[in-house]
């Protein structure tokens, strides 16, 4: 049964929002994948963050055209049946998740994706794949940041306790 056009209307408007709300969108053609897969998927992706949503291809065309000429490049992969998963927390996560699950099941393809406005071919998804996640970076950040004070601490200690080692071995010559 048709929808009317103010369901169309309705639909339209939640894509642009989820657009806003999220990091980065990554499509995926879904087509063989059954129900219960794709709810599978689905609760994969929500533990990292993100949201995976079928649609429309005419509505989600749309939703771009009224997004504006930076999402405009996106009207290229949608063709056949094509779900979005929005990101909305850490790229590199939910990359991770999706093609780990494309992975388990070779009916779902990544066709592609879109980050801060740059297109992201299915390569450039699978590298931000492979990168660390979040947390392990802002470790790496903070790890790096301190190791000029750790360094300049361990010298400072370092003569403190040479004068110590010093004053030892002064005491115990005269001790003998």
């Amino acid at each position: 049964m048709a929808k009317s056009r103010a369901v169309k209307q309705e639909l339209r408007q939640e894509l642009e929002k989820r657009f806003e709300d999220s990091s980065a969108s990554i499509l995926a053609e879904y087509r063989g994948l059954k129900c219960e897969e794709i709810n599978a998927l689905r609760k994969e992706l929500r533990k990292v963050g993100c949201d995976f949503k079928v649609l429309k291809n005419r509505v989600a065309q749309k939703a771009i055209d009224v997004k504006g000429e930076e999402y405009t490049a996106l009207r290229s992969s949608l063709k056949g049946p094509i779900g979005i998963a929005y990101v909305k927390s850490d790229v590199a996560a939910g990359a991770k998740a999706l093609l780990a699950f494309a992975k388990d099941h070779e009916n779902l393809k990544i066709k592609g994706g879109l980050l801060d406005g740059q297109l992201l071919s299915d390569k450039d998804i699978k590298a931000l794949s492979e990168l660390p996640s979040k947390e392990v970076l802002l470790g790496r950040i903070v790890g790096t940041l301190v190791a000029p004070h750790r360094g300049l601490l361990t010298v400072l200690n370092g003569v403190g306790t040479k004068v110590v080692r010093v004053i030892g071995a002064i005491k115990d010559k005269k001790a003998e």
